[in-house]
């Protein structure tokens, strides 16, 4: 292998349509993303239709931008990369066939690449592994412990039962009338705010890694209704700021205990949710403690973007996997 590889990433899983170039999977030479988050502000959340429309619209557009501001020729490129799941279906569709289509016109190796792979190689970016290491995955359709020994090998050892962290925080969000998408905005209101109602917090059985959201949820909406029936007020910064402690809480308790029951040597966060500065602030104060080494990559590699999906494709490639003409989108796609 020569020494230096250039690897293509797509990204459009959801309403971000991206484009990157990575060198050797650690160094970014392009990255660019178009958002839809004004489109789909109106609906407060994302429309999968018009999601798919805004990716067949850009996908062309954001190639040529990549291209131009890396300054590098498709000769130079060694292999492209698509998240290929999980997402919203149709929206995959439009990367996987733009990565095939380019796969097979310039006749470069095709890897399909898992989108939350994609999210745990966002710290790679940054800074080389540790192995074994924990990667806690946060976001809008995604809570999971994932265990890694090495490269490319994913033990998945919790997950989310119900809503994940980035989902309660969006319903919640609704119930404040909060622009989409809710997660910024509860944490922007939380930093003013003071964590006078004690929401519940879903510790699970025993010894399990596993979360459940979804009774938080329940109950903010519960006291908000509640509230509104007896005529009293509450404040949205102390319900945020309520709130977010419970998730941030159990968040932090679980990952502790799996580093510490793993004996792991680094511990990454991944995902939009990642982006939480309250998060963020308490997993740094409590790893300081445990001496574990915690990564927590920059706010602009935690929500989707290629670079990512470059990145985690390129161990992939490294490691000789590859993908046919006949990659389809799945929207389901487990972790392995």
């Amino acid at each position: 292998m020569k020494k230096n590889t250039l690897i293509l990433g797509i990204e459009t899983s959801c309403d971000e349509t991206a484009v990157a170039i990575v060198k050797n999977g650690t160094e970014i030479i392009t990255n660019v993303v178009a958002s839809q988050i004004e489109s789909h502000k109106r609906f407060g959340g994302v429309v999968p239709e018009i999601a798919s429309r805004h990716h067949v619209e850009q996908i062309t557009l954001i190639l040529e931008e990549a291209f131009q501001d890396a300054k590098v020729t498709w000769d130079e490129i060694d292999a492209i990369t698509v998240t290929e799941g999980p997402g919203l279906v149709g929206a995959l569709l439009v990367g996987v066939n733009a990565a095939k289509a380019l796969a097979f016109a310039k006749q470069k190796p095709l890897v399909g690449v898992h989108h939350i792979a994609g999210h745990i190689y966002a710290n790679r970016l940054e800074k080389e592994f540790q192995f074994p290491l924990l990667a806690l995955i946060v976001s809008g359709g995604h809570t999971e412990l994932v265990l890694m020994k090495e490269h490319g090998s994913y033990e998945l050892i919790g997950e989310t039962r119900d809503d994940a962290a980035g989902e309660a925080y969006d319903k919640v969000a609704r119930m404040l009338n909060l622009p989409y998408p809710g997660g910024p905005h509860i944490d922007r209101l939380a930093t003013n705010g003071e964590k006078t109602i004690n929401f519940p917090r879903a510790w699970l059985e025993e010894g399990s890694y596993d979360f459940s959201f979804s009774g938080l949820k329940s109950a903010v909406i519960n006291k908000i209704h509640n509230a509104k029936q007896r005529g009293e007020t509450l404040k949205d910064e102390d319900i945020a700021a309520s709130f977010q402690a419970s998730v941030v809480e159990v968040l932090t308790a679980k990952t502790v205990k799996a580093a510490k029951q793993y004996n792991v040597n680094q511990v990454i966060v991944a995902g939009g949710v990642a982006a939480n500065k309250g998060l963020r602030k308490e997993l740094e104060a409590v790893f300081l403690d445990t001496g574990i080494p915690l990564l927590i990559p920059d706010i602009t590699l935690c929500t989707d973007n290629a670079a990512m999906i470059a990145a985690a494709g390129t161990i992939a490639y490294e490691q000789g996997r590859r993908s046919g003409l006949d990659l389809n989108a799945n929207a389901s796609l487990p972790l392995k």
